[in-house]
């Protein structure tokens, strides 16, 4: 993802822009305009571009980039006024590096339109709705157990645990709901309240990539939603903490069993005899894989069969596009919530002369009062149909150096 760049080195790009003359690129369809920057930066910059930009006005945000030293930066600015080929606005709050998109973006063509598709199948189900996405892949470790033998997961789940708890209960959220402190932070988060031992703290950071696990910072942030005053977080953490070993627990692990974006209940494991090692993280790591094949086995059971809901296509507004992803706009909706990152959708890319099929994985998502934004990462598109979009979007033969076209992110 694109790295902020701080405010002192941000300050000298700016500078450099200036005092070196480097060419500023902006896309506009399949129109690219070089801008320079006129004066030094100060609370606003003034650029002059190549020639005028074709439907410029005031209030009109522009995604620009420019390349330092083989690091390519991107920055947007909004218009406040404009004459001819000459721009002024507000100095740029942020400028990005370290990009990880391939291509750089453009405003979409009018005339291209998207739909999308969800891949496999949806549910509406009455279980706590995470922001996040588990596409419940199971590991090779487990390929030999049979999805469609519940019980036998569980009693292996069960056997296992034996080995390094002193007990443990699993709890679906059918008939109740989340009530105790635990239960409620693990389906609001969809992360594992783990504490290695009831000695020490909880985690203060997260090894795992996708961030699997409650840290102290986040049980502090919850404790404060519930309305725990700031000046007593310290206290309700400690006693939290204590409470759990004035009840004769050692280490103790809450993880969820995750179905695509629900929380359908969670596994809790505990020791509170001597002769056990506390929780290492490599426990919870198992734990999660055990959830993922029980959800998917209760999947393929059934048991989910009630809340199966039909999987149409839907439309989405295009914010802007590159050769590699897009940002689509869709209204607040049980569908949108459904739109999380790492889901992957199927898409329809129609131009005039051709239609295009591709993955579309969402890699990021933010929202304002009336829609969500939802970044797309394009996979599996046909080199054919890469070089028509790359040529599409960008109005310029597609070659063998064409992968060095760097900016943004989807």
């Amino acid at each position: 993802m694109a790295t902020p760049i701080k405010r002192i080195e941000k300050d000298f790009l700016l500078k450099v822009l200036y005092d070196e003359q480097i060419p500023v690129m902006y896309l506009n369809g399949r129109t690219e305009y070089i801008l320079y920057m006129e004066k030094p930066a100060k609370s606003e910059v003034y650029f002059r571009a190549d020639r005028p930009i074709a439907g410029l006005k005031p209030r009109k945000k522009l995604d620009l980039l420019f390349d330092y030293k083989s690091q390519v930066i991107i920055f947007s600015i909004e218009v406040s006024a404009v004459k001819d080929e000459h721009v002024i606005a507000q100095a740029p709050e942020y400028l990005y590096k370290n990009l990880d998109r391939s291509y750089s973006r453009v405003s979409s063509p009018e005339e291209l339109k998207v739909q999308f598709t969800f891949q496999g199948d949806r549910f509406a189900l009455p279980y706590p709705k995470v922001q996040e996405y588990e596409s419940g892949e199971i590991g090779d470790w487990m390929s030999k157990v049979d999805p469609k033998n519940l019980q036998g997961i569980i009693d292996q789940m069960a056997a296992w645990i034996r080995g390094y708890a002193s007990g443990y209960k699993m709890v679906i959220f059918k008939d109740i709901k989340p009530q105790t402190i635990e239960e409620r932070i693990v389906a609001e988060t969809g992360k594992a309240l783990y504490l290695p031992s009831t000695l020490a703290h909880l985690p203060q950071s997260d090894p795992n990539p996708k961030k699997r696990l409650i840290t102290e910072e986040m049980f502090r942030r919850y404790l404060e939603s519930t309305g725990v005053d700031p000046l007593y977080l310290d206290d309700a953490v400690n006693r939290f903490i204590k409470q759990k070993f004035d009840g004769g627990f050692f280490s103790d692990a809450w993880v969820p069993i995750l179905f695509q974006e629900y929380v359908i209940g969670y596994v809790h494991v505990w020791i509170n005899k001597e002769g056990k090692l506390p929780f290492d993280y490599n426990v919870i790591e198992i734990l999660y894989q055990f959830a993922k094949v029980l959800a998917f086995s209760l999947k393929i059971n059934g048991y989910f069969d009630k809340g199966r809901i039909k999987n149409e296509p839907f439309e989405g507004k295009i914010a802007d596009i590159s050769a590699s992803g897009l940002l689509f706009t869709y209204p607040h909706s049980g569908l949108s919530s459904a739109l999380l990152p790492d889901s992957e959708l199927a898409v329809r890319l129609f131009a005039p002369k051709r239609t295009i099929k591709a993955i579309a994985k969402i890699v990021r998502r933010y929202k304002d009062n009336a829609l969500g934004y939802f970044g797309c990462r394009f996979l599996n598109m046909a080199p054919e149909d890469m070089r028509f979009l790359f040529e599409y979007l960008y109005g310029k033969p597609f070659t063998d150096s064409s992968g060095s076209f760097v900016s943004g992110q989807v």
